[in-house]
């Protein structure tokens, strides 16, 4: 077999399509604004479907992510400006700027994002669990700690096995620790190591959370200001590096999701935090696992565009405006397999190992290129190369009426695709179809 070098939007993409796609909506404008580029394969569809697009990044070290494929702004007032002559949309992609939102859209901007209780919802851990307990939601018993001190003092005190996460921004996703031991010796030789060698005059906040067995389920939906568009959506999302669940806890290395069936769990759960949404005037994707993600997720977004019927466009619209018009959604499931190279999950030695790769393509269908989700690549004198700081390349997506389908469709992507030590897990959605699915029917959570 022979490679290609033209990516999922290449020249070798029907022109007619991209005329009928122009001809039905009218041309968006579109501010992107965020630190590492998250949406960049949204912008990227949106610019194949004709709208116009720009994009803020706020890191240095992500600068060059989609560069050469998603054009930049040329000042943010400027930018604000132009979005706001054509009525367009702004759209955020990151936690932390809740309040800019809620201000931009006081001023009439029309914004899709998040909003300030959104942000303190998904950071302070123990102001989130405290919602979900106003709202009546059962939730695991946590405790807040301040400091290296009073949490090795807690685990002393009440020996158990626990989860350990950060409150706050910036704390990397293999920070968080899952222990492994009844008695909480782990956690401990895990707490004292990370004090000695923590360098930041600040007190990092923490969760110590109890740890719960069980099928471990995520349910979305998108709020329109007023109220969560129909259908909610489940997920079954793959942290951990290795396949068999082993290794460092990454952002996400895999994802099942279905837009079919969530119901029950959704109006056990977020259905009942809509007055706490409504009464912010969020706007934006919430999802809840163990906790709240109250922004649109990566690879998350990605995955579930791959059973949406209608382009990103409409769906952004329509929450901007309030509209209350179902997401159009097919039957089935979808299945995301993220491609990174190394040192991924770590960004040490990206640059002398990895970056600036080539990425090159076995033979490719339309269905094909419309599955190749990029995250952080760049054009570079007109070939495809990795780029940002970390490794992770691409997420893959499959859909097919069941996860197996889905599984082997994503997985048989995978392989057209080529860049030097690539890795991914071969077992994303196995899980679930050996064990999990079968339980959530049995305990009535799923039809």
């Amino acid at each position: 077999m022979h490679t290609e070098r033209a990516g999922p939007f290449g020249s070798s993409a029907p022109a007619r399509e991209l005329q009928a796609v122009c001809a039905i909506h009218s041309v968006v404008r579109v501010l992107g604004i965020g630190t590492h580029c998250d949406l960049g394969d949204l912008y990227q569809r949106l610019l194949a479907s004709g709208h116009e697009v720009r994009v803020h990044v706020s890191d240095p070290d992500s600068a060059d992510i989609l560069l050469g494929i998603v054009p930049r702004g040329h000042g943010l007032e400027m930018d604000l400006a132009w979005v706001k002559q054509a009525d367009g949309l702004v759209v955020f992609e990151s936690t932390g700027r809740g309040e800019h939102q809620d201000k931009l859209r006081r001023r009439g901007f029309r914004v899709v994002g998040g909003s300030a209780l959104g942000d303190r919802l998904e950071l302070d851990r123990a102001f989130g669990q405290h919602a979900f307990r106003q709202a009546g939601l059962g939730v695991a018993p946590s405790h807040e700690v301040s400091g290296w001190d009073e949490a090795i003092a807690f685990v002393e005190r009440r020996p158990a096995r626990y989860v350990l996460k950060f409150s706050g921004e910036g704390f990397a996703s293999t920070r968080t620790y899952v222990g492994m031991m009844d008695d909480g010796r782990d956690l401990l030789a895990s707490l004292r190591t990370q004090k000695r060698l923590w360098t930041l005059d600040e007190v990092p906040a923490m969760v110590l959370m109890d740890h719960v067995m069980g099928v471990e389920v995520g349910v979305g939906a998108y709020f329109n200001g007023r109220r969560f568009l129909r259908p909610a959506n489940l997920d079954w999302e793959h942290k951990r590096f290795f396949p068999g669940d082993l290794g460092e806890l990454t952002g996400e290395m895999g994802t099942v999701v279905t837009y079919r069936g969530a119901e029950r769990l959704f109006d056990a759960t977020l259905a009942r935090l809509e007055p706490l949404f409504r009464d912010a005037r969020h706007v934006g994707y919430v999802n809840l696992n163990l906790e709240l993600t109250c922004r649109f997720g990566y690879p998350g977004f990605a995955i579930l565009s791959a059973l949406h019927t209608e382009p990103w466009s409409a769906v952004l619209e329509r929450l901007a405006d309030g509209g209350d018009r179902d997401v159009a959604t097919r039957e089935g499931y979808a299945v995301g397999v993220v491609i990174t190279v190394p040192p991924f999950p770590y960004p040490d030695g990206y640059a002398r190992l990895s970056k600036g790769a080539p990425i090159t393509f076995y033979p490719l269908d339309d269905l094909d290129r419309a599955s190749m989700h990029y995250g952080e690549v760049a054009k570079v004198d007109g070939e495809l190369v990795t780029a940002g700081q970390i490794g992770y390349v691409m997420v893959v997506t499959g859909a097919g009426d069941d996860v197996e389908t889905a599984r082997r469709e994503a997985l048989a992507r995978v392989r057209k695709v080529v860049v030097p030590n690539m890795r991914y897990r071969n077992d994303i959605g196995e899980r679930l179809v050996r064990e999990d699915l079968g339980r959530l029917k049995r305990l009535g959570w799923m039809p």
